[in-house]
């Protein structure tokens, strides 16, 4: 008589954990990140009554006589299914696409979440604005001049300097490509300055020095009188300026000294394709292979050498590839115009923005046009990401059966890809859980149903006595 009494007991202390996950889950339905939970569960122990007999020459076999004690939680599963993706625009939000977590860092303990609503402190560390916990990764570094990400060391705190300084960069390498019209008009053997203005293409690029001051290179391209496919080249940095700058340009790995000619020769083929330079000092460039010069200017307001000269900057005028006609000079019936001009220098610019892809990289977009890798979101997956605990404010903790925390980068190893500008909402369904709530509620009846029938059984031994 007593069993249905703890049998039912059980029962309603068990639906009471269920009801308080699916309230848990309902009350996080609006909760960045948030996974739900679910509540399994299973019989407890049987009171023998009549063990199993086996089969004999007259009798067959008898089965066993048990009463069940009630029931249990088997296990309280965290189902770690993808949530929907909530657009926000909010460059510091990011969400996962698969397989992974956040790492956060509270001191030397390591936090992981699938939240992704941070933003920046006032020292523009990444982090997480409701408890301040610092977003993990790696920072770039400087190596001879270029940002690289070495994912091999230690996870660090992220921090993304909105307002810091990009030193100016002088210019090392310009890239020239242009064509010149082959039917611009032949120049006669004394050609008047009227037709060598209609004989000659000129353009001009913005270069810069090591302060990061702005000067125009200017290349004047005129017909050499009388010879088919050729012309000649002057090359000038800040025509306009009222001290020279004493331009120089030549074939060769030294740099042009003061005074050496400004000019080249060009030969193009009947192709219209490039097929050799001859500097002002009479070197020629090979017949093959990239065609490439130096050039050197005098910049004003730099502190002079031991004779006295202001410095003299040096960069590389690359004109293309000997037969090329993507990147390099050509010579077609067609309009003169400059097709591809670049160059690496810039002046000194501020953090003003920054982006991160899918693959968790920071690029710093600054104020003089370049952008620069500033470093990489770190991603966490375990063997068994069930086996997470969790410790409250949207995070899980690492714990003996989920496994070591196996921290890369975003689609490496089986890690989803990071959604910037968008965050992931809870996987909580309503429908689901409303109707798991009423099979809670209707367990719970039916186990105080049991105990009160049980009662009532009681209720009518005792009355025997009378």
């Amino acid at each position: 008589m007593m069993r249905s009494l703890f049998s039912g007991v059980s029962g309603l202390q068990n639906h009471q954990t269920r009801m308080d996950v699916v309230g848990n889950n309902i009350a996080n339905v609006n909760t960045t990140g948030f996974k739900k939970g679910r509540v399994n569960f299973q019989d407890m122990l049987y009171q023998q009554i009549a063990g199993a007999a086996r089969p004999s020459e007259d009798l067959g076999g008898i089965n066993p006589k048990e009463v069940g004690l009630g029931m249990s939680v088997a296990s309280i599963d965290t189902i770690h299914l993808q949530g929907a993706l909530q657009t926000t625009g909010v460059q510091t939000d990011l969400a996962m696409m698969g397989t992974g977590f956040f790492v956060l860092k509270s001191g030397g303990q390591s936090f992981f979440t699938r939240a992704g609503n941070f933003g920046l402190d006032n020292q523009g560390t990444l982090v997480n604005p409701g408890n301040g916990m610092r977003v993990q990764g790696w920072m770039a570094q400087n190596v001879d001049g270029r940002q690289v990400l070495d994912v091999s060391r230690d996870v660090e705190d992220l921090v993304i300097p909105v307002g810091s300084k990009d030193p100016a960069r002088a210019t090392t390498q310009v890239n020239f490509a242009c064509n010149l019209d082959k039917r611009l008009p032949e120049l006669p053997e004394n050609p008047t300055q009227a037709q060598i203005r209609a004989s000659t293409w000129r353009t001009a690029i913005n270069i810069y020095d090591s302060f990061g001051e702005e000067h125009v290179l200017q290349v004047e391209f005129t017909r050499v009188p009388g010879v088919n496919n050729s012309w000649n080249a002057t090359v000038v940095v800040d025509p306009q300026s009222g001290v020279p700058t004493n331009a120089a340009i030549g074939l060769g790995e030294d740099a042009p000294a003061v005074g050496a000619p400004n000019v080249f020769n060009l030969t193009f083929g009947n192709d219209g394709l490039l097929l050799s330079a001859v500097d002002g000092a009479g070197n020629e460039s090979g017949g093959e292979g990239q065609i490439v010069m130096n050039v050197a200017y005098d910049v004003q307001g730099t502190t002079p050498g031991d004779d006295g000269a202001p410095v003299r900057q040096l960069f590389t005028l690359d004109l293309g590839e000997v037969g090329g006609y993507e990147r390099a000079i050509t010579q077609f019936a067609n309009t003169s115009s400059t097709k591809v001009v670049e160059q690496d220098g810039y002046t000194m610019g501020y953090l003003d923005n920054f982006k991160i892809d899918q693959n968790g990289i920071i690029t710093g977009v600054f104020s003089n046009g370049t952008n620069r890798i500033l470093g990489q979101v770190a991603l966490a997956s375990f063997a068994n990401q069930g086996g997470l605990e969790k410790a409250g404010e949207n995070t899980f903790v690492q714990s003996t059966n989920s496994g070591l925390a196996n921290i890369g980068t975003a689609r490496v190893a089986g890690k989803g890809k990071i959604v910037s500008g968008t965050l992931e909402m809870s996987n909580v369904d309503l429908a689901d859980q409303f109707v798991d709530m009423i099979v809670t509620q209707r367990g719970f009846q039916a186990n105080s149903r049991t105990i009160q029938t049980a009662d009532q059984l009681l209720q009518e031994l005792l009355s025997l006595k009378r």
